[in-house]
């Protein structure tokens, strides 16, 4: 039996925390038998590397080991990927095809992100798993398979089951052997080297001297949070191997690399909306309703300037619209212009609302209410836009979706607003 550092040294694994090191010992002693495995663990924490370990020191080593991402299918088309299927089996079926289970035959298959697979797929799962049978798509052929099962997920399973979206046999069928990798900040001690193996490696590839960090740069990487994991952690490696001309790294300089807290990856949607996400709906859909509302006040005052103006061409070229907006009488006079030059009824579905030339200071306290309106609807669009662009890290096409507005108009409302 292979020892844990040469494991790691076999398979490139990095650290020497505790956690990790019991994880690869568990993955050594559970290799020679065919134990279904459930890796758990974040994403970007190296969950990968367990089924590799475990394929490469049992019986199946010579066999295929076959490495599947069950997010990645189409809900349609993974039995078929899985379990085959028959020519003719649904649209598009031109031939017979073998499923991973039937190419792998004394092999191994790696099932990563499990918990994403649909309940008529777990009933076939289960069923390889209890006795190693299975039933292309389109047939009624039962066929047989033998295989070792070893499964990942970043998912709380047991929140899965309790919601009805993970079946409880099929997780005690997998989770025989539980190995659990944890996050990169558990690992402090591994931050660093790991960042120097990345950074000796991107020198290699690129032709550059390698990174050296400082005493202080070393206390941020520590002691950021890396949500991401090894993965983000290679990212930032990467970028300063490349952007950076200077191979001294200082702590501010790691600190312009690395992404505010909280920021850097994408938000966890939940079942229901939050707050914040319809007090966003709300306000965009007033801004449009207090647009509308503008436009039409417009409207209103230039046709009531046009009545008023005594032009008979201009009444007559626009009666419909006139009648439209200001309604009609039941007389033939309908709206008098002549005999009542200076006052206008405007009819609306609930009020009626009758301006008055001669009461200047009416019309004057109104007109101020609606720029003062205007005014702050402005602001507020402003600072709603500036907000998104800020979070999006100045990205418009993500602000524009988070608006709810297309890239054209934000690129039109920043150029309005001089942003």
């Amino acid at each position: 039996m292979e020892s844990v550092q040469a494991i790691k040294q076999r398979f490139e694994i990095i650290g020497n925390d505790p956690k990790l090191n019991r994880a690869i010992e568990k993955a050594i002693q559970v290799a020679p038998t065919d134990i279904s495995v459930l890796v758990a663990g974040e994403s970007g924490v190296g969950k990968e590397n367990i089924p590799r370990i475990i394929h490469s020191l049992s019986h199946r080593k010579h066999g295929k080991y076959i490495a599947v991402n069950c997010g990645a299918i189409p809900e349609g088309t993974i039995d078929s990927e899985l379990f085959g299927h028959e020519k003719g089996a649904f649209t598009g079926a031109t031939n017979t095809r073998e499923g991973y289970f039937e190419v792998a035959d004394g092999g191994t298959i790696f099932l990563d992100e499990v918990g994403e697979l649909p309940l008529t797929t777990q009933v076939r799962l289960l069923r390889v798993l209890e006795n190693g049978e299975f039933i292309k798509v389109g047939s009624s052929q039962v066929q047989k398979t033998d295989v070792r099962i070893v499964a990942a997920t970043n998912v709380n399973l047991f929140n899965a089951i309790e919601k009805g979206k993970f079946r409880e046999d099929l997780y005690y069928r997998l989770s025989t052997v539980d190995i659990t990798l944890p996050p990169l900040r558990e690992r402090k001690e591994d931050i660093h080297l790991l960042f120097r193996k990345f950074a000796s490696d991107f020198a290699h590839k690129y032709k550059m001297p390698p990174l050296k960090l400082d005493e202080s740069a070393v206390a941020v990487l520590q002691k950021f949070r890396w949500s991401g994991n090894i993965r983000q952690l290679r990212n930032v490696a990467e970028q300063i191997s490349v952007l950076e001309t200077n191979r001294e790294i200082s702590a501010a300089t790691l600190q312009s690399y690395l992404p505010a807290e909280g920021t850097n990856l994408p938000s966890v949607i939940k079942d229901k909306k939050g707050d914040s996400d319809f007090n966003t709906e709300r306000e965009i859909l007033y801004k449009v309703l207090f647009d509308m509302k503008s436009d039409l006040h417009d409207l209103k005052k230039l046709t009531l300037e046009l009545m008023q103006s005594g032009s008979s061409k201009v009444q007559e070229t626009n009666q419909n619209l006139i009648k439209k907006i200001y309604g009609s009488q039941e007389n033939d006079s309908e709206i008098d212009f002549e005999e009542e030059p200076r006052t206008a009824l405007i009819t609306t579905q609930n009020k009626e609302e009758r301006y008055q030339e001669n009461d200047d200071s009416y019309l004057f306290a109104e007109t101020i209410e609606e720029e003062e309106e205007i005014l702050r609807l402005e602001q507020k669009e402003i600072e709603m836009i500036k907000k998104s662009l800020e979070k999006n890290k100045g990205k418009r096409k993500a602000a524009a979706d988070e608006l709810g507005i297309s890239e054209r108009t934000l690129y039109r409302k920043i150029k309005q607003f001089d942003l």
